[in-house]
């Protein structure tokens, strides 16, 4: 029998793991539950119940504990006050020396029950940074706790970071919605027709914008309606030349010579062969 599994997501956006939920079949999207993980118990929330046609085979899922108590709520709440404090302590010790400018403290998490705190951070020098000096310090301070560092990458800690995207959305993309990331190439942004300026198309991470991954597809879909870029057409103003494409609006930019560079829908274009 097929175990009932649900999607737990630790952090706002992030990405959900799955965990065995049979012992509670009352439970909704939403719901907190505290879990083991391998940095002690955790509590989550309830993002996503998986039906059975989705759970392939079985697994050795962990087993969810237990359903979140209001004494565990706000017992997070005060492990989150401790993790911003200890946060700001790293970041204060980053900026008075010289030789870790380029760390980025992004996220401190504790465990639910305190037996272990991990830091975020993002370092895109080569090697690893020396962080022994923040070592010990958090030891000092957190002497319950086990003090792990944990490097992640840019997009990573542009979507732990959140603010405004470089395309103006009040939420990034990576923050509000995605789980994970996927490679993009500078392919899709010139199958894209979008400026190759690395200003244009980096997101705030310093990479590829992910909206490149996410529209990829319909411009490919699009772009197979349209007559390709130096092709000649015949209009109802005469026959030119295909300079540019817009896919998503179903147009095409043609050089009609003397007559200049006009706008023409496929539909046009179909209409004045006919004719």
């Amino acid at each position: 029998m097929i175990s009932s599994i649900i999607g737990i997501q630790f952090q706002s956006g992030g990405k959900p793991y799955h965990f065995n939920a049979s012992g509670f079949p009352d439970l909704q999207e939403g719901d907190y539950v505290i879990v083991e993980t391998n940095r002690g118990q955790q509590l989550g929330r309830v993002a996503i119940i998986l039906s059975p046609k989705k759970v392939s085979q079985e697994r050795n899922w962990k087993p969810i504990l237990r359903k979140a108590t209001p004494r565990d709520l706000v017992l997070r709440q005060v492990w989150e006050k401790k993790e911003q404090k200890a946060l700001e302590t790293c970041q204060e010790m980053v900026t008075r020396d010289k030789n870790l400018q380029a760390v980025k403290f992004v996220a401190a998490e504790h465990s639910l029950g305190g037996e272990s705190l991990v830091f975020l951070y993002c370092y895109e020098e080569k090697g690893d940074p020396n962080l022994d000096s923040i070592i010990h310090t958090m030891e000092q301070a957190y002497p319950e706790a086990e003090i792990v560092m944990r490097r992640i990458g840019p997009r990573d800690a542009a979507k732990i970071l959140g603010g405004m995207g470089a395309c103006g959305r009040e939420i990034r993309c990576c923050t509000e919605f995605m789980t994970g990331f996927k490679s993009i190439s500078i392919k899709k942004a010139k199958a894209q027709g979008v400026s190759l300026v690395p200003s244009e198309i980096s997101g705030m991470c310093g990479r590829l914008r992910c909206c490149l991954d996410h529209e990829y597809e319909l411009y490919v879909e699009a772009k197979k309606k349209l007559p390709k870029r130096g092709k000649h057409v015949q209009t109802a103003k005469g026959e030119g030349k295909v300079v540019r494409l817009s896919p998503l609006k179903g147009t095409v930019m043609v050089n009609l010579g003397e007559a200049g560079i006009q706008e023409f829908s496929q539909e046009e274009l179909e209409q004045a062969k006919k004719e």
